[in-house]
C-alpha cells in the first residue's frame, strides 16, 4: 500500500482518531467532561445539577471507580468530578490534573450540590446531557454517540453550539468502510513508521505502565495476579495475565492513563498488552512490534464498527480477536492466518455480555485473550471453524458482518434487560 493511496491515509486518520489517551473508565470520564463543560459556560459553581443518561451509560458508571475521587463510584461522583475539580479543555483527560485539595472539593460538591440522576428517553445509545443551575442562571451540555462528541451548548436558554445528531459518529468520523482483514494485513506491512510511531509507542508505554501496577499492588479481584501464580513460565498465562491486571487497575481507581480502542480503555489493554509481552518475550525488533500494534488496532476497529461503541455484545472479544493477530502477525502469519483467528476467535467468545465497567471486565479480558490463541493455536494446527457452524460464515469479512448485526440488532433486547436488571438495585 503506498502512502499517496487515500486508504493509507484513512487508516492512519483512523489511527489517530481510535487511539487516545483517557484516564479512568472513558464512560464515566465522558460525565465529568460534560459536566465540566456545562460549569464553564456557566462560569460558577452549581447549587444544584440534572444528568440525564442513556442505559448504557449509567450501566458503564455504575459500578466503577471514578479515577482522583478517593475511590468514589456512579454518575454523581462523575459529575461532582467535572464540576468540582474538572478541566474541561482535557477532554479525556478531564480529571487528570486534580490535586488532593481538589479531592476535598468533590466531596464538599456531592454532600452540598443537589444531583439529579434521570434514565434519558432517547434514541441514542451514547446520550449524557447535564444541566447545571445557579440562582435564574443555567447551563446546557450534551454529548451524543462517542466520548467528546459535544452536540449542544446552552447558557440561559441561549444555544451557542448545536450540531446535527442524524449524522453521529459516522459524520464526524473517518469512513470505517475502508477497512478490511486483507488490506490491514497489507497495511501493517507497509506503513511508514514514522506516520504512526508516537501513537504507538504511547500505548505501549502507557498501557505497559498500567499492566505492571495491576501486577504490583491490590486492585479489585486481582486477576492478572491470580492467573500469574504459578504460571510465570507459561506464554498463554502471562499475555492473559498482564492484559487482565491492566484492567483489574483501570476498573478500581488506578489514576493512571491508557491508550483507548475504539472509546474503550479496556479494549485498548486488551488489544496491545498481549502483543507487547509477547513481542518482548520472543525478542521481536520495534519494527516488528509496531507493524503487530497496526494489525491488531486495525482488527479491533474493524470488528467494532459494526458492534458500535456500546452494546450488550463484551467489547473484549473484539479487542482478543486483535490481540491474537498482532501475535499471529509477530509469528510471520499474514492475511490467512490472520483471517482465520479471527473467525475462529468470535465463534468461541461471541456469547460473552457486557454488564457494565467494573472488576470482573478484567476476568472477561483473560477469557477473550485465551480465545484468540486457541483461534491462532487451531490454525496453525490445521484445524478451523467452518461456514455454517453457528455464526460462523464463509470468509472473514461475512462473518465479521454477522458479529456486528449480531450484536448490534439481535442483542438490543439482552441490552435493554441487562440494564433493567442492574437498576433494580
Amino acid at each position: 500500500m503506498k502512502k499517496s493511496d487515500l486508504c493509507y491515509q484513512q487508516y492512519v486518520q483512523i489511527l489517530r482518531e481510535e487511539l487516545l489517551p483517557a484516564m479512568g473508565c472513558t464512560e464515566p470520564i465522558a460525565v465529568a467532561y460534560a459536566a465540566a463543560k456545562a460549569r464553564e459556560t456557566l462560569g460558577a459553581a452549581p447549587e444544584r445539577m440534572l444528568v440525564e443518561a442513556s442505559g448504557n451509560i449509567i450501566k458503564n458508571v455504575k459500578s466503577v471507580v471514578v479515577p482522583n475521587t478517593g475511590g468514589l463510584k456512579g454518575i454523581a461522583a462523575a459529575a461532582a468530578a467535572g464540576v468540582a475539580a474538572g478541566d474541561a479543555g482535557a477532554e479525556l483527560q478531564v480529571l487528570a490534573a486534580i490535586t488532593p485539595d481538589g479531592i476535598a472539593a468533590i466531596g464538599d460538591c456531592l454532600a452540598k450540590t443537589p444531583i439529579e440522576v434521570r434514565h434519558a428517553d432517547t434514541p441514542h445509545i451514547f446520550d449524557i446531557a447535564v444541566s447545571v443551575f445557579r440562582g435564574e442562571q443555567s447551563a446546557y451540555v450534551r454529548i451524543t454517540d462517542f466520548h467528546t462528541n459535544i452536540v449542544c451548548i446552552r447558557r440561559n436558554g441561549e444555544t451557542l453550539l448545536e450540531k446535527a445528531e442524524d449524522g453521529g459518529e459516522k459524520a464526524a468520523l473517518t469512513d470505517r468502510g475502508c477497512l478490511s482483514v486483507e488490506k490491514i494485513v497489507e497495511f501493517a506491512d507497509t506503513v511508514e513508521l514514522d506516520d504512526v510511531r508516537e501513537l504507538l509507542e504511547r500505548q505501549i508505554a502507557y498501557n505497559m505502565a498500567i499492566a505492571e501496577e495491576g501486577l504490583k499492588n491490590d486492585y479489585g479481584a486481582n486477576i492478572g495476579k491470580t492467573l500469574l501464580k504459578g504460571h510465570e513460565d507459561d506464554m498463554g498465562y502471562k499475555l492473559r495475565a498482564w492484559a487482565a491486571a491492566g484492567s483489574d487497575a483501570r476498573m478500581n481507581g488506578c489514576e493512571m492513563p491508557v491508550v483507548i480502542n475504539s472509546g474503550s480503555g479496556n479494549q485498548g489493554i486488551t488489544t496491545s498488552v498481549p502483543v507487547i509481552v509477547y513481542a518482548r518475550e520472543t525478542g521481536a525488533s520495534e519494527e516488528q512490534l509496531l507493524r503487530a500494534l497496526c494489525a491488531a488496532n486495525l482488527v479491533t476497529i474493524h470488528i467494532k464498527t459494526g458492534i458500535g461503541r456500546l452494546s450488550a455484545y463484551c467489547g473484549a472479544v473484539s479487542a482478543g480477536a486483535g490481540a491474537a493477530s498482532g501475535v499471529a502477525y509477530l509469528q510471520g502469519g499474514r492475511f490467512e492466518v490472520i483471517a482465520h483467528t479471527i473467525v475462529n476467535t468470535v465463534a468461541v467468545t461471541s456469547g460473552i455480555v457486557c454488564d457494565g465497567a467494573k472488576a470482573s471486565c478484567a476476568a472477561k479480558i483473560s477469557a477473550a485473550v485465551d480465545a484468540g490463541l486457541l483461534g491462532l493455536s487451531m490454525y496453525r494446527g490445521g484445524n478451523q471453524f467452518y461456514g455454517g457452524d453457528g455464526i460462523v460464515k464463509k470468509g472473514v469479512e461475512r462473518t465479521i458482518e454477522i458479529v456486528g448485526k449480531l450484536a448490534s440488532r439481535g442483542m438490543v433486547e439482552t441490552d435493554k434487560e441487562i440494564i433493567r436488571l442492574m437498576m433494580e438495585n
